[in-house]
Formats: structure tokens, sequence, C-alpha cells
């Protein structure tokens, strides 16, 4: 059992409407980005697939600074090819790599190995351009309280949530979406400068609310992200 400690519920950051939410997380994403470039010459910014970030992401492109010296990747993917529905990398070059963002550097970790497993060494190579910590990471949570790609009862999550490991990409599979996947190593979400995890809804925040309770980790992984202490997080919420 990952031993964590416990936490109380961290400060929950809620926006009247999901509009407002996306508005504005779009300029502080952006205002972070835009000192990193200043202040480093360059910056990262990991993301989340998925539906619910998309219009946060449309925001996001639209905002004015130097794109070119960001660099962008995902926390995670489904093993399908980029030009299917269910890629992740789809999801982001149809909402966030446009307009002005479009002058991004993006890395994706779909590759042609067989296999997640076989593919995660070239994955997190992909990853290596983007300076570490990354300046944002955007995580979600699953109603089940996984996070990325660390779905409760997969068999690599244990591995997976290891502070112990190196920080890598890990083929990952969802038991209640059976996709083969790809997903960053606990230790890879956390070497980040900012995490923001962006919730939408009722049922989001019930389930925020048991993730701050009790509990091994392994049954909500999220809780490995809310119950650290080496990065900053805001949970940003909308109903």
């Amino acid at each position: 059992m990952n031993t964590l400690a416990t936490t109380s519920p961290l400060n929950l950051r809620r926006f009247a409407s999901a509009h407002a939410l996306e508005s504005e997380v779009a300029r502080d994403i952006a205002a972070q980005l835009a000192r990193a470039t200043a202040d480093r010459g360059a910056a990262g910014l990991l993301v989340s697939g998925g539906h619910s970030p998309a219009r946060l992401f449309e925001q996001l492109r639209t905002q004015a600074l130097d794109w070119s010296r960001v660099s962008i990747a995902l926390v995670d993917e489904r093993w399908v090819e980029p030009t299917e529905a269910g890629s992740n990398e789809r999801m982001l070059r149809e909402t966030l790599l446009r307009d002005r963002a479009a002058a991004a550097r993006f890395f994706g970790l779909k590759n042609s190995a067989p296999s997640p497993e076989l593919g995660a060494a070239a994955a997190w190579s992909a990853t290596a351009h983007l300076r570490r910590p990354v300046d944002v990471t955007v995580l979600g949570m699953g109603d089940d309280g996984h996070t990325a790609s660390l779905f409760p009862g997969s068999p690599n999550l244990n591995s997976a949530l290891d502070l112990e490991a190196a920080a890598g990409c890990v083929g990952m599979w969802s038991p209640s979406a059976p996709h083969a996947r790809l997903s960053l190593n606990l230790r890879a979400l956390l070497d980040s400068r900012q995490i923001y995890i962006f919730l939408l809804g009722e049922a989001k925040l019930r389930t925020y609310a048991a993730a701050c309770g009790p509990g091994p980790v392994e049954e909500m992984p999220i809780r490995a992200v809310l119950r650290q202490d080496r990065v900053p997080v805001e949970i940003v919420w909308a109903p």
C-alpha cells in the first residue's frame, strides 16, 4: 500500500460557470508560461486528454505569448493511431494546437511499437525535449479517482505510483474502458512547478471530497497527487 499520508481537503477554487473557469484558468496558465519564457527562455506544458478540458484548451490557444518557445506533451495516451477518434493527440490538435498555439512544439506519446509497454521508453524520450521541471501540468480526474491513465485496478498501478522509480512512461490498462494506454508515472507527473486539477460537475466534486478522505492511494490514484508536498496543486471546479 502506498504510504503517503492522508490530507485535509486542499483549497478548492470555485467558479460560477465552466466558461468563467476556462477563461480565467487559461489566462493564469498563459501568464505562467509567459513568465517561464521570459525567465528561462522556454516553457513546458503537460496536459490531459479527454473531453472535459477541450474548451479550456480553446481558450488557452488564443492567449498572447510567444508560443514558439512553448513545448507541449500529454500526460497519457490511448494506444491508438493519432488519426483515430479516441486519440488524445487528435483531440489536442483539434482544440489547442491551433491559432496562436499552432507555433508551439508538440511531442506525442504514440509511436510505432506494438504495445504501450514496448513503446514506453521511446515515448518518454520524446518528452525529453520539455525542460524539467515542466512549468505547468493540467490534470483531470475520473469518477473512479484516476488521473492521467493511472487507473485503480490496473496491473501496473503500484509501479506507476512508486516515487522511488525513475520518472518515465508506463503501459497501463483501463478496467472500465478497456483500452491499452500509456501514462506518465507519478514521479514524472510531479516534476512540475505547478499542477492544476480541472474538475467540472457535481459528480467530480463528490469524487474529490472522497479522495480527500482516508483510504489507500491505490483505490483512488488522484490521492497520490493530493497527498504530496513536492509541487503546488490548485483544484479548479465549476458546476
